[in-house]
């Protein structure tokens, strides 16, 4: 029963940690504009691994 108390606290945690990393995600965009566009992003990661693997893209407003 501890074992299972505490699975379910570490993952509550990890998932309030994930939901603040959005939260100041969003605030940061919101004072600065700046963002990369999900197209950006797919390009990015779907060079991973290739020989054509491109640099990561910067964030722009």
């Amino acid at each position: 029963m501890k074992e299972a108390i505490s699975q379910y606290v570490e993952r509550e945690e990890k998932k309030e940690a994930f939901r603040q990393d959005a939260l100041n995600a969003w605030d940061e965009y919101k004072m600065t504009g700046s963002h990369l566009t999900a197209s950006e992003v797919e390009n990015w990661l779907g060079s991973w691994g290739s020989e054509d693997e491109v640099e990561t893209p910067k964030c722009h407003k």
